[in-house]
């Protein structure tokens, strides 16, 4: 993004948010920001493609008018925009899809009219099926054309051109001699190779539009952590209900066992268990007391808590998170698949090539008729049917492939971005970890302490005591009858056995300083009881995979340096403990500035940012549904393994990608000559079309096995 000084101090900058329902790629990004930030009394813009949306950072005296002036004239349509959550692009991607599914059905009918002509339909017989045909194509092409024909129209009448100005003329001059072809009884009418021309193109929009949903909808899923309000201590004693938007620092706020803190705070009163899984990774509670720090999304599990706010609305730390993860998904979100690169040089070219067939025979005396029948012969032969399958065929074969071993692909241009990863970063816990406790010196019980474990641990929703019932449930274990359960917020559950007291909670010491633990107690007697996040079960052969496969590995995580030894040591990779969610991004940039492709693979929200930075990501399908929306690959089941068979996949699909450019190419350059010497009529073309499509086609289902 470039960015121009004025001269104004940083605390007199204005920002300005616009609505730019135009942006579709790569191209639009460069020419609103470039052209933004050298205009006079611009400092910078920012384009979010995801939602269409324009953040500009200029002089305080301008006004909207005048930086919606400054829009327009570089050919984008603009409006101000007051509401940051407004999402332009719902409306885009169902139009995208109605058009989509038009021209689908459509081009099977008339692909199936077609078939008569082409099987030697002739005279009436033949009249009627082109003039069917054309019934049904036109109103296609003026339907399902108009996201091209109104980008094309927008970009010619502010003098500049994009991609869709040679599609509309494409569409519209194979449409036109078509429909003149059918009014004067001629023998050839190609409304099939129009509509279906536009079903492709419309189908890789389509896939666009989804990968950027995918980026909004993981920031919304993010923001849904907080609560929308609390209850808020007045300074007469009474609480009244405040929305999240009305919290400010200083207020105190009561949080009961069961909620999701709303704001920052600090805790002025009480103290309790805090699930911070979404900020840490860590499964096991977090004790907070009295003057400890608390953040706003974190659910109290145990004891009520009053708090005092210290940030609130878009100052919290889940709010900052959230920002991370679409500035760093800006970067993808302009990302140009492999085919998109090869078209932007390809139709203009095509195009050019059927117009200067067109001029030649016109200078040779063909005549008007006979010379355009030339150049849309040109059109079809080279019509990008064969190019624009050659990504979307390998990827959709692939990604079946990759699901039927567990692995949901959930954008096929991320196969292409998981084929060029060269270091691999994962977190630990739930990602290398299975992140749930698991109670390792049960054996050593006797069997009644391990009944009377049983039946304190089914009275409680503590995690540990979960990892516990559910241990001791798998072997069989009867629980003892407990008298008088109660369980005491922060201390643990307790009961009566013959009146002796029986107790199950926190442990006295610090003797487990670096692990999970929960204290038996009994006759004045107690027991240490650890606990252990596994590995999962293929997680050294997984990271061993990668590694034979030229990737560097290495393990980012939030938990502490002294309880990432073990891993390390077990998968033979280096680990970096105590990142916060944006000391994990400023990592992921680091490698990035050193010329790595990094595959992110994380679970929890604080790998949110990080997943969106990533050249690539992954995440368990145990991971938030804000990680999984993030990441471009959700894997299934306890093994690691699908990480692996993704990436040797991915290598595989681009091989045969690049096999499918290649017969494209070879199919244009042996047809195009014969096209423009006039030796293949219209029809013959548009048969060509369809058998270099099926060629393609045939390479991609090689795929079927991609994921062995």
């Amino acid at each position: 993004m470039a960015a121009r000084p004025i001269e104004i101090g940083q605390d007199d900058i204005g920002e300005s948010l616009f609505a730019v329902p135009g942006i579709h790629c790569a191209g639009c990004i460069s020419k609103i920001e470039n052209g933004l930030a050298n205009s006079p009394g611009i400092l910078s813009a920012r384009v979010n493609m995801a939602a269409k949306r324009v953040a500009i950072r200029h002089d305080p005296t301008m006004t909207p008018p005048d930086l919606k002036a400054r829009i327009v004239a570089l050919g984008f349509e603009a409006e101000p925009l007051a509401d940051p959550g407004v999402d332009l692009s719902a409306a885009e991607n169902r139009t995208l899809v109605r058009a989509l599914a038009v021209a689908g059905f459509s081009s099977m009918n008339i692909m199936l009219l077609s078939v008569s002509v082409w099987s030697g339909a002739d005279g009436a017989t033949r009249e009627m099926f082109h003039w069917l045909s054309a019934l049904i194509a036109l109103p296609t092409v003026a339907y399902s054309g108009q996201p091209f024909f109104r980008s094309a129209w927008a970009a010619l009448r502010h003098g500049r051109t994009n991609m869709d100005v040679p599609i509309s003329i494409g569409i519209l001059l194979t449409t036109i001699m078509s429909l003149y072809e059918t009014a004067t009884n001629g023998p050839h009418a190609w409304f099939d190779g129009a509509v279906m021309l536009m079903f492709f193109l419309l189908a890789g929009r389509c896939l666009d539009s989804m990968m950027r949903g995918r980026a909004r909808a993981g920031v919304a899923a993010l923001l849904k952590q907080t609560a929308p309000g609390a209850l808020v201590l007045e300074a007469d004693g009474q609480s009244r209900w405040t929305a999240s938007t009305a919290l400010r620092p200083g207020m105190k706020m009561l949080a009961a066992a069961g909620e999701r803190l709303a704001a920052d705070g600090r805790v002025v009163e009480g103290e309790s268990g805090l699930d911070i899984a979404f900020l840490t990774g860590e499964s096991a509670p977090v004790r907070v007391r009295r003057g400890d720090m608390v953040q706003a999304g974190a659910l109290n599990v145990e004891a009520p808590l009053t708090i005092e706010v210290t940030a609130a609305g878009p100052d919290t730390i889940i709010a900052d998170i959230a920002r991370l993860m679409e500035e760093a998904s800006q970067g993808k979100s302009r990302y140009v698949r492999l085919a998109d690169r090869a078209a932007r040089y390809y139709a203009p070219a095509v195009h050019s090539l059927a117009a200067l067939s067109f001029a030649g025979w016109m200078i040779a005396g063909a005549g008007v008729h006979h010379s355009l029948l030339i150049a849309v012969a040109v059109l079809l032969i080279t019509c990008p049917c064969a190019l624009g399958l050659a990504v979307p065929a390998a990827q959709i074969v692939a990604c079946g492939a990759l699901m039927r071993r567990g692995v949901l692909v959930k954008d096929g241009s991320a196969l292409e971005r998981l084929a060029e990863v060269s270091e691999a970063v994962f977190d630990k816990t739930g990602t290398l970890t299975l992140g749930r406790p698991i109670p390792t010196n049960l054996s050593s019980l006797a069997a009644e302490d391990r009944a009377i474990i049983l039946g304190l641990a089914r009275a409680s929703r503590h995690p540990l005591s979960i990892a516990l019932r559910m241990a001791l449930e798998a072997e069989g274990v009867a629980p003892v009858p407990l008298g008088q359960l109660r369980e005491v917020a922060g201390e643990g559950m307790s009961g009566d056995l013959d009146g002796e007291t029986v107790s199950l909670g926190r442990p006295r010491s610090l003797i487990n300083l670096f692990g999970l633990a929960t204290e038996y107690r009994r006759d004045g007697h107690s027991l240490l009881l650890h606990f252990t996040d596994e590995l999962r079960p293929d997680a050294s052969e997984t990271l061993q995979s990668l590694r034979d496969m030229g990737l560097k590995t290495l393990i980012a995580s939030g938990d502490r340096p002294e309880a990432l030894e073990d891993i390390a040591r077990q998968t033979g990779t280096t680990a970096i403990g105590a990142l916060r969610p944006a000391d994990k991004l400023a990592l992921i940039e680091r490698l990035k500035d050193q010329g790595e492709r990094v595959l992110m693979v994380g679970d929890g929200l604080n790998d949110g940012p990080a997943l969106a930075a990533g050249h690539a990501s992954m995440a368990p399908a145990s991971a938030s549904d804000a990680s999984q929306l993030t990441a471009d690959a959700v894997f299934l089941g306890d093994r690691l393994a699908p990480v692996a068979v993704a990436v040797r996949a991915a290598r595989r699909t681009v091989r045969v990608v690049k096999q499918n450019f290649t017969i494209a190419i070879c199919y244009n350059v042996l047809a195009v000559p014969l096209a423009i010497a006039g030796k293949v009529t219209p029809l013959v073309a548009a048969v060509a079309m369809s058998l270099s499509s099926l060629v393609v086609i045939t390479n991609a289902l090689r795929l079927r096995r991609a994921a062995k």
